[in-house]
């Protein structure tokens, strides 16, 4: 068996092999289809500061080879994660990673700051294609600048793996990511859903409640590619891969783009034990290759 163990930054992983934030639920309504403590991580989904009560239905829909999700960061807030959800994941034997996002700079620092206190939580991944509310809705993550001041706040409020979350939903993904390094960032995480929509013919109506969605799925796989190839020679940190994976093939191609780890996101809902089947696969690839750690195979492709 190869060695499956790799790094983002100063956090170890057991194997590249994580669960996407939104997908995963808390981790736990999937121990009956997956080992949890295997995974090289979970990423349970988003928490904000407060309460969020979610968009409204319709908000999610099937489109060809993906689905579009408005749910809308649907959760009970930092502290009900903190003294009710925290207690049920703390002991698994995996990274349980939070998600953590805000409509705020100050919203980000203050949910950041709880999870910091939390032992058992070595990490964050900082969702910054919210919309900023002071800036007319604007997502913090489509400017250089409005990424580095949510990073830079939260990196000095926050002293554990710091991963960003990056929205493809930009001109030059590469200049967002190297503003999120330069403020500090650990590893960044790409990508985010693609804007989308999808239009019910015979009512002459959208789908979703909000018109627009995030698309994800294997249609968005050969764009999450491209974006995690070019950040990778762009930047110096660890870059973890997503969008589109559902195989053991897809999550090898990531890492020979550049990958240090990758995310399982909407294969999740097709096949709740997918995550387990796809570390067998690479570890079946490395073996069938030749190659005794996983870590050789990061940005291997020949051009």
């Amino acid at each position: 068996m190869a060695d499956l163990r790799t790094s983002i930054g100063k956090l170890e992983l057991a194997n590249p092999v994580m669960t996407a934030s939104g997908t995963f639920g808390y981790g736990t309504e999937f121990a009956d289809f997956v080992d949890l403590n295997r995974l090289g991580g979970i990423i349970v989904k988003g928490t904000t500061l407060h309460h969020r009560e979610g968009n409204p239905y319709p908000r999610m829909a099937e489109t060809p080879s993906g689905m579009l999700n408005a749910v809308g960061l649907q959760n009970k807030g930092v502290d009900y994660f903190c003294e009710h959800i925290y207690p049920t994941i703390k002991d698994y034997k995996t990274n349980m990673i939070v998600n953590v996002s805000g409509s705020a700079i100050e919203d980000y620092v203050a949910t950041a700051e709880r999870i910091n206190a939390l032992e058992a939580i070595p990490a964050i991944e900082l969702n910054i294609s919210c919309p900023n509310v002071k800036q007319g809705g604007m997502a913090f993550g489509v400017t250089a600048k409005g990424a580095e001041e949510v990073v830079r706040a939260v990196r000095a409020a926050y002293d554990k793996t710091l991963i960003v979350k990056l929205s493809p939903n930009v001109t030059d993904i590469t200049e967002i990511a190297r503003a999120a390094e330069a403020a500090g960032a650990d590893s960044v995480s790409l990508i985010n859903t693609l804007l989308g929509m999808a239009i019910d013919a015979e009512r002459r109506r959208p789908v979703l409640s909000t018109v627009t969605g995030g698309m994800s799925g294997p249609a968005v796989k050969p764009i999450a590619l491209r974006m995690v190839w070019q950040v990778a020679k762009a930047v110096k940190i660890p870059v973890v891969g997503l969008g589109g994976i559902t195989n053991g093939t897809d999550a090898i191609e990531f890492m020979l783009a550049g990958a240090s780890a990758i995310e399982v996101g909407t294969a999740n809902f097709i096949d709740p034990a997918v995550t387990g089947k796809i570390i067998d696969e690479i570890n079946a690839y490395l073996d069938r290759h030749g190659i005794s750690s996983v870590r050789d195979i990061i940005g291997a492709l020949e051009i």
